[in-house]
């Protein structure tokens, strides 16, 4: 799958905006409920364990921080279909991974509105705002 091509396609079908910044990496601004907007990171990466290459889909949610409750952030991820959560860079984000030989147009789609969705649920609700 060409995810750099997928993902300007799927931008332009809902109205998002999509930046290249190199073959690897792309970004959607998808518009979400209540006239908001959620950054999307797309990115090809291989694994070191089995050298196989994953798109992975991800966004910011707030700045990590001993005050979230985790527990129950992760009691509440068992409910998603494609997403976890993750810390990385101090920031606590939303991460869907699917391999790049057998992912279908229609599963990325999903992914994607799924982490765009999600993220933009608790960061609204982490935050009280719109920051991501």
């Amino acid at each position: 799958m060409d995810l750099t091509a997928f993902m300007k396609k799927y931008a332009d079908q809902i109205g998002g905006q999509f930046t290249q910044y190199d073959p690897s990496h792309s970004i959607i601004i998808m518009p979400v409920s209540g006239n908001r907007f959620q950054t999307v990171i797309g990115t090809i990466k291989k694994t070191e364990s089995s050298n196989r290459s994953l798109i992975t889909l991800a966004s910011k949610i707030c700045a990590s921080k001993p005050s979230l409750d985790y527990k129950k952030l992760l009691e509440q991820a068992v409910r998603f279909s494609y997403s976890r959560f993750i810390i990385t860079d101090n920031y606590l984000q939303l991460e869907a991974i699917a391999p790049v030989d057998t992912t279908t147009e229609s599963t990325l789609s999903e992914m994607l509105q799924e982490v765009a969705n999600l993220a933009d649920q608790y960061e609204l609700q982490l935050t009280d705002s719109d920051i991501h």
